[in-house]
Formats: structure tokens, C-alpha cells, sequence
């Protein structure tokens, strides 16, 4: 019996799998002001193609935005220890600045994808711009546009970065208080701007964002 579940594997198996391994890829974190930028990566098993034999805890995977923070980490956990392969990459604040939030996304996913224990033959990678580091490790790419909404396995790599990213923003709670870091996660919210205008910036903080540049210029 077909589960008519969102999103599906309907992209992964015109790919060519269970006969081809392929990875769902997706960031998290491009727009915030401080911290790095994490991409997940994320192979399902084979079973899960065979008339969309889903189990049943995967059912309710969505895109991580579209989840509450319960869910994530609640699907997290399952994803790790149930998934043929998984892993997550980062950028740094220091490499968003030096080669820009656009490639340091990208060097991210690609980050990811080597971390995994299997190689994938494709990457399938939410959006409509594929990471140029991926042909040099041999692996071929292949974007979704709101892959995250569609893909079974974008969305499940979309929960591993975002529920990694936000481990990594609460310990940023602890180290800087007074910045709301566990509360906004360092996106651009009016209480994370205020902060920085009358805390200035920190290391963590991307300096190339506007936001974060106005601080620092004032001195």
C-alpha cells in the first residue's frame, strides 16, 4: 500500500535508488548573524524504497522549519541510528567572512557529504545551485528546488543540521549571556539586534553582515 506521506521518496528513486545510493543534502543557518553555517547529509536505507516501505516514525518528517523544536529532537535520534549513512559539516564564522555566506553554505554540504561513511554516487541537494566541490570528491549533483518540502531524505539531513546548529547556539547561551542565543539562535531578531548595539560583537558574530559591520564601524 502506497503512504501518501510529504515528503516522499520520489526524487531519490527516479535517481536510481535502492540500486544507486544517494544522499539528501540541505543547510541550515545561512542568514543568521553569528555562528557557522550547518549542512546535513543524509542516506536512507534501501528497504525504505521498496514500495515505499516508510516506517512509521518517519512519517511525520517535514522540512525542519515547519517542525517545532520537540519534534526535531525527538526525530533527530532515529534518524542517526536508523539511516544507512549520516553525517553534518560546517563553515566557520572566519570562512563565512572570507568567502562568503553563498560558498561557505556550499563548502558545508560539501563537508558533509565527505563525512559520510558510505560514499553516495549522487547528492541531492535542496536548492537550484550545486556545491562546485562535489565533482572533485566524485560524487554527481543533482538540486530540488524546496527539496527540504519533497525529499524524504533532504528533510531528514534538514533536521540533523538543525538540531546540530542549535546544540552548538545554546552552548553560545552559556559562554555569552545577555545574547539571547538560546532564544534566537543568531538570526537577525530585533532582540538579538538590540543586543548587539549595546553589548557590541562578538567572535562568533559574522562580521561581513550588515548588522554586525554597523556595530563594529561604530566603534
Amino acid at each position: 500500500m502506497s503512504l501518501k506521506i510529504t515528503p516522499t521518496l520520489e526524487h531519490e528513486r527516479a535517481l536510481g535508488a535502492p540500486g544507486v545510493l544517494v544522499a539528501g543534502v540541505d543547510e541550515v543557518g545561512r542568514g543568521c548573524l553569528a555562528g557557522p553555517v550547518v549542512a546535513g547529509a543524509v542516506i536512507l536505507p534501501r528497504g525504505f524504497y521498496i514500495n515505499d516501505d516508510i516506517p512509521e516514525e518517519l512519517r511525520s518528517v517535514r522540512d525542519s522549519k515547519l517542525l517545532t523544536p520537540e519534534k526535531r529532537e525527538m526525530l533527530a535520534p532515529w534518524i542517526r541510528t536508523h539511516a544507512l549513512a549520516w553525517a553534518v559539516g560546517e563553515a566557520s564564522v572566519a570562512e563565512i567572512d572570507s568567502i562568503n555566506i553563498y560558498h561557505a553554505a556550499h563548502l558545508a554540504m560539501v563537508r558533509a557529504v565527505q563525512g559520510l561513511s558510505q560514499k553516495p554516487a549522487i547528492a541531492l541537494v535542496d536548492g537550484n545551485a550545486l556545491p562546485k566541490g562535489l565533482a572533485p570528491i566524485g560524487v554527481r549533483g543533482q538540486t530540488l528546488v524546496k527539496g527540504d518540502m519533497k525529499s524524504l531524505a533532504i528533510a531528514c539531513a534538514s533536521i540533523l543540521a538543525k538540531v546540530h546548529r542549535d546544540a552548538l547556539l545554546e552552548e553560545f547561551e552559556s559562554r555569552y549571556p545577555g545574547y539571547g542565543f538560546g532564544a534566537h539562535k543568531g538570526y537577525s531578531t530585533p532582540a538579538h539586534q538590540k543586543a548587539l548595539r549595546e553589548r557590541g560583537a562578538l567572535d562568533v558574530h559574522r562580521r561581513t553582515f550588515a548588522p554586525v559591520a554597523e556595530v563594529l564601524a561604530r566603534g
